[in-house]
């Protein structure tokens, strides 16, 4: 039975997808629940898995199609197993070398005979990707015996080995002084996204950013005493900078509800929780994950929370719902080596922090001379809803909670 393999049912702010990669190819095996093809949207990658044990039959759209929610992508014939596919293509083959042997070898002696092929040499052959109609048999009556299927593949594997040298060769010139490459690839969904938005929030917004500073010594002196224990007592949770800032961020946002808050239209609405959304890197460009109802996680569930978003990232599993909602974002190029930047709000968020390298500088303190560890803070913010006051107060309220973590467990 064919069982149409279909595009996910996008949320409504995803209006299509791309085919990004196909896992199957035509007359392959496929188990249930197994990954046939990936589907890249604006915001994710979603996966489409088998709905029962088969053969992926047909492929509709191939990558780089759109498709829209529900589409048909391919067909998958329920029960059938691989076997009979590839056992169809040395068949399929055989006219045609038959018809092409006498001009490479005398009759007997090349494979337009592999109907006797033995079962081991077949097996091989299929294996390895061997075209039995082009080899030469050296068995009885011109049969193909195994060892000719074990030379052919000995062969197919050493003639990758020589072609890098000769393609080398060819391709010096390439690497010459003066010549000018250039290499052409389309934008990947996300990141089109992500440039749109980024446009899109400088043209509609009225963007400010507010600079602090913060002398991480505090910080660093108490996770350095009891990182070991932390990470003993929490599973390997490790203990970092960004669960403090995190909490730090979520107490300033208590203080300042206008920074936590939204516009939608001529309306403003504070959001009377903090879903924090924290930037990570991937390959396939920025994404924000969000950790939901940030008020209330402890610093082990938001390192936990922060180490998961950051594998999926890199694996490409983030979905749909870990990446939506969020009323304010935490940026960290510091892990990059920024040293200060102005980073671009997510809209429709009317804020974002912005956190840098820790660099060593001489500071006075109490008249003194001192050099301690100090990182840069930015605030950037949408002017129309948020004033000066507010951005710089939100910022001087993180500075003295990191520069005195004590204060993130009195609540003072």
């Amino acid at each position: 039975m064919a069982i149409e393999i279909k595009a996910p049912t996008f949320p409504e702010s995803v209006a299509d997808g791309t085919v990004a990669t196909w896992h199957k190819k035509p007359g392959e095996a496929v188990k249930r629940d197994e990954l046939i093809v990936d589907i890249e949207t604006d915001k994710v990658v979603m996966e489409v898995l088998a709905e029962a044990d088969g053969v992926l039959s047909e492929i509709v759209k191939n990558e780089g199609d759109t498709v829209l929610s529900g589409e048909l992508l391919g067909k998958l014939d329920e029960g059938a197993t691989a076997s009979a596919a590839p056992a169809a293509a040395p068949a399929a083959e055989a006219p045609a070398a038959s018809s092409s042997a006498p001009a490479q070898a005398p009759a007997g002696e090349a494979a337009g005979e592999d109907a006797i092929l033995s079962p081991a040499a077949r097996k091989i052959a299929e294996e390895n990707g061997i075209n039995v109609a082009s080899l030469r048999g050296t068995g009885k009556d011109g049969r193909v015996t195994k060892e000719d299927v074990v030379a052919a593949v000995e062969a197919k594997k050493n003639a990758p080995a020589a072609a890098p040298t000769q393609s080398a060769a060819g391709a010096a010139p390439a690497l010459q002084a003066g010549d000018r490459v250039e290499k052409r690839v389309p934008m990947t969904r996300l990141r089109a996204k992500v440039a749109s938005r980024l446009v899109e929030a400088q043209s509609s917004m009225a963007m400010l950013t507010t600079f602090n500073e913060v002398n991480m010594k505090p910080v660093m002196e108490l996770r350095s005493k009891y990182k070991d224990l932390f990470e003993k007592t929490h599973n390997g949770v490790r203990l970092g900078f960004m669960s403090f800032f995190v909490k730090a961020a979520v107490e300033a946002l208590k203080r300042q509800p206008g920074v936590n808050a939204s516009i939608d239209g001529n309306d403003i609405v504070y959001h009377g929780y903090q879903d924090i959304g924290v930037a990570v890197s991937s390959d396939r460009g920025l994404v924000v994950p969000v950790l939901r109802n940030a008020e209330f996680m402890s610093l082990a569930e938001i390192e936990g929370g922060i180490s998961d978003y950051g594998k999926k990232a890199k694996a490409g599993k983030l979905t749909l719902e870990e990446m939506q909602g969020g009323t304010f974002t935490i940026s960290n190029g510091g892990v990059f080596g920024s040293l200060l930047s102005t980073p671009i709000v997510n809209p429709p968020q009317t804020a974002i922090l912005g956190m840098h390298k820790i660099q060593e500088r001489p500071m006075a303190v109490n008249g003194q001379v001192v050099i301690l560890p100090m990182m840069y803070l930015a605030l950037s913010y949408d002017h129309r809803l948020i004033d000066g006051k507010e951005a710089v107060t939100f910022l001087v309220t993180m500075k003295d909670l990191l520069e005195d973590p004590a204060r993130l467990l009195l609540d003072i």
